[in-house]
């Protein structure tokens, strides 16, 4: 220490000499060497307080992983699920009391539970306890288990409703069509008109906006596209399509009226082996080409056409592509 008060002394006189300011004294030193081991003891008391309290995990959880909640909480929350759903008491949230449901609810609840519980069992599996594997039922008890199964579900289902509705009961009937008086005014029109059996079918297809759909026979068609375009004014034809069933050949017709606004659909059947359908390209023109492509790909004759040839393959082409047993010559094309 004596020597370094010499040397502050010894650096005053000189700057004095030369006539400069004294330098101020840097105290920072000592004081940073002070905290400097100040900090290296306490690293030493917080791991020796590390060592004596371990770290506490988050709540519910397993550190890192947050709220991830453990097996003996899952055990608990199920466990309290099934006293709810058995108690008829409705889950509720975190800080709230459970609701009471009332008697039809809790007993529709308790029978859905029972046909789900069923269910399961009748998937051909027995029940089995904790690491063990299912056991594989036979036959007979299978099936004894799944009729168990529809009848909780059946029970179930008129729980559900308030019991109006048993096992036996039947459907409600179901409503008419808004086209069926369309349907109806066309086939007694062609019964009357063509022939008492000039009709082979009549539905109401409900997917294609409730469209009536009528199947005429082949030998009356003709006469009925006359008869429809006269009578209910059908002056457009829309598409003209052809199918093959394997065992029959079908041609569908879109119909339109510009007047009225009306709309049918008319289908026509032909033998598979010699596949023949009056041309109604007399009737309505825009018929001419989609039946020479009908012809072109199923080889539907169409009698009557005034130019019947290929409208997509050449002349040459061999068979018709879109029959079902058609086979190509070279099968990479």
């Amino acid at each position: 220490m004596t020597e370094h008060k010499d040397q502050e002394q010894l650096q005053e006189q000189q700057a004095a000499a030369s006539g400069e300011a004294p330098a101020a004294k840097d105290t920072t030193k000592p004081e940073a060497a002070a905290q400097g081991e100040a900090s290296a003891e306490q690293p030493a008391e917080k791991g020796s307080a590390a060592e004596a309290k371990p770290a506490e995990a988050p709540e519910g959880g397993t550190g890192a992983a947050g709220r991830n909640e453990g097996p003996a909480s899952s055990g608990v929350k199920a466990e309290t699920s099934g006293r709810q759903a058995a108690s008829g008491e409705a889950p509720a949230s975190d800080g709230e009391k459970p609701k009471r449901l009332d008697p039809a609810e809790r007993e529709a609840r308790r029978a859905a539970a029972l046909a789900a519980r069923a269910a399961a069992q009748a998937a051909g599996e027995a029940p089995a306890g904790d690491g063990e594997k299912p056991k594989r039922l036979d036959p007979a008890e299978r099936e004894a288990r799944r009729a168990a199964a529809l009848a909780a579900k059946a029970a179930a289902k008129a729980a559900a409703g308030g019991g109006d509705e048993g096992e036996g009961a039947e459907p409600a009937p179901k409503e008419p069509s808004p086209n069926q008086p369309l349907l109806d005014k066309i086939v007694a029109l062609i019964r009357d008109q063509v022939a008492p059996d000039a009709v082979e079918d009549q539905y109401i297809n409900e997917v294609d906006s409730h469209l009536p759909v009528v199947v005429v026979k082949n030998e009356h068609w003709l006469k009925t596209a006359k008869l429809l375009k006269q009578s209910l004014k059908l002056d457009y034809l829309i598409n003209l399509s052809g199918v093959d069933y394997e065992t029959y050949m079908e041609v569908v017709y879109h119909i339109e009226s510009f007047q009225t606004g009306e709309k049918y659909c008319l289908k026509v059947r032909t033998d598979r082996d010699a596949p023949s359908i009056a041309s109604v390209t007399p009737v309505w023109s825009t018929a001419n080409w989609p039946e020479r492509e009908v012809y072109d790909l199923l080889g539907i004759q169409f009698p009557g056409h005034p130019d019947l040839r290929r409208i997509l393959l050449p002349d040459d082409w061999a068979g018709h592509p879109l029959r079902k047993d058609y086979e190509p010559l070279d099968p990479e094309v």
